[in-house]
């Protein structure tokens, strides 16, 4: 049976839909949720079998790299280690549509460490997801709303219809362009972009 679809105001979201969305990811369920790049699938970090699921829904090998959101900067520096010049980043660029990669704390489960023992942190300018995050109390797994097949989909009735069977809730915020996150390096000395997104990093490689 596929997710409900539940309509959210993306800017001032609803206490009790909150909620609902937090009660979904403590019962180790998935859910569809807008962020300020595209819609998100997400699960609790810490919920290892939600997070199996993620991987079979889009057909990905477990050596995909997820990435995950936080509420803000204290919450980063529990999971990842932070040096001053990667704060300064972070301070500047975050919330934002950007994806960190930045070395892990031993806080971070196996099944989520990318190679190098490293991290990929979002805190996107998505009163939605933040809201969540800070209800949850630890950080949300996030990875594209998109099919095997590589489709990104950027309308709720599109996730019900090609991902809704392996969901539990669909939080519908409106349509949301197809527009990733730029993706920053900051494990070494400089800033180094691996991928470019909606986010301008242009002033990080002066």
């Amino acid at each position: 049976m596929a997710a409900p679809i539940v309509a959210i105001d993306p800017e001032h979201p609803q206490p009790r839909l909150i909620e609902k969305a937090v009660s979904v990811l403590s019962s180790g369920g998935l859910l569809a949720l807008p962020t300020d790049t595209y819609y998100g699938l997400g699960c609790d970090l810490f919920d290892k079998r939600a997070i199996e699921r993620i991987y079979q829904l889009k057909q990905l090998p477990r050596t995909h790299e997820l990435a995950f959101i936080c509420a803000d900067l204290a919450e980063i520096s529990r999971y990842a280690i932070v040096e001053n010049a990667a704060y300064r980043v972070l301070r500047r660029k975050t919330p934002g549509p950007f994806t960190f990669i930045l070395p892990a704390t031993r806080l971070v489960p196996d099944l989520v460490l990318r190679r190098q023992k490293t991290v990929g942190i979002r805190v996107p300018q998505s009163p939605i997801a933040l809201e969540i995050v800070r209800r949850l109390e630890h950080p949300l797994i996030s990875t594209s709303a998109a099919t095997p097949d590589g489709e990104v989909l950027i309308d709720p009735k599109d996730i019900k219809d090609k991902l809704g069977h392996g969901l539990d809730l669909i939080l519908d915020g409106g349509y949301r362009p197809n527009d990733p996150s730029t993706v920053v390096d900051l494990t070494g000395p400089e800033p180094r972009v691996v991928r470019q997104g909606k986010g301008d990093a242009a002033d990080l490689l002066l």
